[in-house]
């Protein structure tokens, strides 16, 4: 699913009002009756309060709250006052006061709320997305009011006051915070960072029929993983196929007091399909991986606590690295000595190993090309620096992969993969319960392994972030969120992998 700015989304609603052909206001209708039925479905015989402003999304409102009261709905309007309505606003306008009985307020400065009913519904539709500034005076008094209220908002198209890509500068008072966001045929990037989770609610994107031939051409660096993309990366085996064709991982991972974290990495790794997987461990611990995964084959480091030294590595087809490496000053040598000798094997970076880089920043610049380090926010800001809110994390993300020559991915809700070349994916799978211990170690386990069956870097990233909040959500359908445990994720990569 693309993700387009506020221009690019004016440009195809312009080129399907031409090349439909329909007329703006018929397409508005199409886009009001779409979310008419969405509400008399979820809100049947509750009243609603409908609040237009003078823009198109007012137009989409007004629209709306004539629907509902041909439909039998009991419906107050509220209309921000203004002498300069949109041209389709103010056809929507004639057409809901030629009702007989409707009830219309103008609101005004200092003005107060009438009193609503709890289980009434408010409809938004004071500001779309053309915002472009704060809001202030009028418009601030009446979401102030609104805000203070128990009832459920529904937002169409967007919160009002929520700009739909930089928030950074906006006035988070004088934002909807809104129950439910239905969105027209796209996702606005401002809902999928997390400060704007209060503003949008839950959200659903409706189809209004926009031209899909001009959405197919128009370019964005901004998407949304879908299932049918990532399922395109992956072949049935065959017949006659070994362990060999299915690659030879290294994973360098654990020390003392941390080889849970390097168990993780390598049953997801397994379980992800990779043919063989060597795991390279401080001396002391064999016992907890001969008895804990039998399947894997493990090389011993020279330390018996740490990272130090390196296997031979001529027979890996994909390493990863990081996972209870620990930080130590010694264990920093070794990956500088990594990272020179074996530059063109695909690397999974993650946890300890960016923390070594953050401690060490010369090491970044010798990181091989097209890595993929997997930080947490915490992790990413010990790289990078901080930020104001996510809209400027994922700029100074992509500004990092440019300069790095490496993709990241950024865990959290809607994790961001990131590309050296600007394209950012985020991902829709997955769910609040993966938010525990652990969980980081299983994706840098998928990963891995998919780097070492021969997909590219920025598939292995794409699909293995995807597969990992896809088998977090069969582990939520059996755990739920709050007992979810890492070992439940490694658990149901059978069934994500199946899907696909």
């Amino acid at each position: 699913m693309k993700i387009f700015p506020t221009e690019t989304i004016r440009t195809i609603d312009e080129y399907t009002i031409q090349n439909e052909p329909i007329l703006s206001i018929d397409l508005m209708e199409r886009a009001a009756q779409t979310l008419f039925l969405e509400l008399t479905n979820r809100f049947a015989d509750r009243p609603f309060l409908v609040l237009a402003g003078a823009g198109n999304n007012g137009g989409d409102a007004l629209a709306i709250a004539r629907m509902l009261i041909l439909e039998g709905f009991d419906v107050i309007t509220i209309m921000l006052k203004s002498d300069n309505l949109s041209p389709d606003a103010s056809e929507n306008k004639r057409r809901l006061t030629s009702i007989e009985n409707v009830k219309i307020l103008i609101w005004e400065e200092n003005q107060q709320l009438p009193e609503i009913a709890d289980n009434c519904v408010i409809l938004d539709g004071l500001f779309g997305t053309g915002l472009t500034r704060p809001l202030s005076d009028n418009p601030l008094n009446l979401i102030l009011q609104i805000n203070k209220l128990k009832n459920e908002i529904v937002s169409i198209d967007i919160p009002s006051g929520l700009m739909c890509d930089n928030n950074g500068e906006n006035n988070p008072e004088g934002i909807i915070k809104a129950t439910y966001t239905y969105s027209f045929q796209f996702v606005k990037l401002a809902f999928l960072f997390p400060e704007n989770q209060k503003y949008v609610g839950k959200w659903q994107v409706l189809d209004i029929g926009l031209n899909l031939q001009i959405i197919a051409e128009t370019l964005t660096n901004f998407h949304i993983t879908d299932f049918e993309r990532v399922k395109s990366f992956f072949v049935p085996r065959k017949k006659f196929d070994h362990k060999g064709n299915f690659g030879h991982a290294l994973l360098i991972a654990g020390s003392a007091g941390k080889m849970g974290a390097a168990i993780l990495a390598s049953k997801a790794c397994l379980r992800s399909g990779a043919g063989l997987l060597t795991v390279h461990i401080p001396q002391k611990i064999e016992n907890v991986f001969h008895i804990s995964v039998p399947e894997v084959m493990v090389s011993f480091d020279k330390s018996e606590q740490i990272f130090s030294t390196l296997p031979d590595l001529t027979m890996f087809s994909a390493i990863g690295i990081g996972p209870g490496i620990g930080t130590h000053s010694t264990t920093a040598k070794a990956i500088g000595l990594l990272f020179r000798k074996a530059r063109h094997i695909p690397y999974v970076i993650d946890a300890d190993a960016i923390n070594i880089l953050s401690i060490n920043p010369k090491l970044i610049d010798n990181i091989p090309n097209k890595s993929i380090l997997t930080p947490h926010p915490k992790e990413f800001e010990r790289l990078a620096g901080k930020w104001e809110n996510d809209y400027q994390k994922v700029e100074m993300a992509l500004n990092f992969c440019y300069k790095k020559r490496v993709i990241l991915v950024l865990k959290g809700a809607y994790t961001a993969v990131i590309f050296p070349n600007g394209r950012c994916n985020f991902n829709p799978s997955g769910n609040p319960g993966m938010a525990t211990a652990g969980s980081g170690d299983v994706l840098t386990g998928i990963i891995l392994a998919l780097l070492a069956q021969g997909l590219s870097p920025e598939k292995a990233s794409i699909a293995g972030t995807y597969i990992h909040g896809l088998a977090g959500d069969f582990a939520r359908e059996v755990n739920g969120e709050t007992s979810l445990i890492a070992s439940d994720i490694v658990s149901n990569l059978g069934k994500a992998f199946q899907q696909m």
